[in-house]
């Protein structure tokens, strides 16, 4: 990637012509046969590599494909048989062994290999002498679990080659090989051009997951005023995800920020300054985006936490509420077995069958008796009126 071994560019091209070339090669529209970038005999269909783990290689001469080798020993030996060609390999799971001959042939740091075959990385950069890796973590969002899957790239970046390998689903590197051929103008800008595509490409891949995240967000806000017991799994699951998605985007900042700090040092084309920049505004806008939703998320978590406190407490001010008058239905029942039982004392006492009985002859007797109960019963009547209990 030093200035001495960059071919020689041509006017560069404006950003949106490359995006308007791109829309006229996507809608059918071929590039008249007469263009000095297309070249019939250069340009062969891809084949299908015979290595399983590189989804696609290819040579590249002045932006224009000129090879499609089958394996990485043949990517090798054209590569090294053309001093002004660069080298496009893409790798998806690559095995030890592949990694290894990459590593030899191109002269890529042990670490960076390391890192590439064991993944699970930060989003980082890295420059070893002439050559940049860089891990970056890829997402999507899966429309039918409503969830946000993460996929990890590396990719090295020399003089003359671009190495790619993705562990995981994303992100799509076809359409960023098919959109850069498409512009060869673009893609003659080298390595350091086929890297900014690609970041592009990754961090363009964040709108739909932001897009998906705000909408899941909205569900869970009117989920968790309707009530739903089931919102605080549905919360805990997708603040993971956006923690997840924070620590793909936040480090990107930092990243381009270096690559943007080393424009004059390594010669950076203005043209691609400028697509960095644009990349680097991007990223950022959606770093503050997931700050966002996790703050959000935060918040509704807290509130959702206060409306079930609420609910609780409301649910045990009911079972008190239904306690207490339970528990005064049990005083007026008590009372009145209380003042129906003193009656019934004094009625079973007197009516035992026994012959020597006081006041059984005693004329005043039965209105003693019966004045008895009534007095009882009316006292102990005000008695629990007075306690409220009736």
């Amino acid at each position: 990637m030093t200035p001495e071994r960059r071919p020689h560019r041509p006017q560069q091209p404006r950003k949106h012509a490359w995006r308007r070339a791109s829309s006229q090669s996507a809608q059918g529209t071929p590039p008249p046969a007469d263009t000095p970038n297309h070249h019939p005999e250069r340009d062969p269909a891809p084949t299908a590599p015979a290595d399983p783990s590189v989804v696609e290689a290819a040579l590249y001469r002045d932006g224009v494909r000129v090879s499609s080798p089958g394996s990485l020993a043949d990517t090798f030996r054209e590569l090294r048989g053309k001093t002004d060609g660069m080298a496009w390999i893409g790798l998806a799971r690559p095995t030890e062994q592949e990694l290894l001959s990459l590593a030899a042939e191109f002269d890529l740091h042990e670490l960076a290999v390391e890192d590439a075959m064991e993944a699970h990385q930060r989003p980082k950069l890295e420059r070893y002498g002439e050559t940049l890796f860089v891990v970056l973590r890829a997402a999507r969002y899966l429309d039918a679990p409503e969830e946000v899957d993460f996929g990890e790239l590396h990719v090295f970046v020399g003089a003359d080659f671009v190495i790619t390998v993705r562990h995981g689903a994303a992100p799509d590197l076809s359409a960023v090989r098919r959109r850069m051929e498409k512009t060869p103008e673009l893609l003659r800008l080298g390595p350091e051009a086929v890297l900014y595509a690609i970041l592009d490409a990754v961090v363009d891949g964040y709108a739909p997951v932001v897009s998906g995240v705000q909408n899941d967000i909205d569900e869970i806000e009117t989920e968790v005023f309707g009530g739903d017991p089931t919102v605080s799994r549905r919360i805990y699951e997708l603040s993971r995800e956006v923690v997840e998605f924070q620590r793909a985007t936040r480090p990107l900042v930092s990243m381009l920020h270096a690559l943007m700090a080393g424009f004059a040092k390594y010669g950076t084309d203005e043209e691609l300054q400028r697509y960095l920049r644009d990349v680097a505004d991007h990223v950022t806008h959606t770093s503050e985006r997931v700050d966002g939703f996790r703050q959000a998320l935060t918040d509704i978590l807290t509130v959702n936490a206060t409306l079930v406190t609420q609910q609780q407490n409301a649910e045990m001010r009911a079972l008190a509420e239904a306690g207490f008058e339970q528990n005064e239905e049990i005083k007026k029942i008590s009372s009145w077995a209380a003042i129906l039982f003193a009656p019934t004392l004094v009625g079973t006492i007197y009516g035992m069958n026994f012959d020597a009985m006081p006041e059984l002859d005693w004329a005043f007797g039965y209105p003693f008796a019966i004045l008895l109960m009534a007095v009882v019963c009316v006292s102990l009547y005000f008695i629990f009126k007075k306690r409220d209990w009736l």
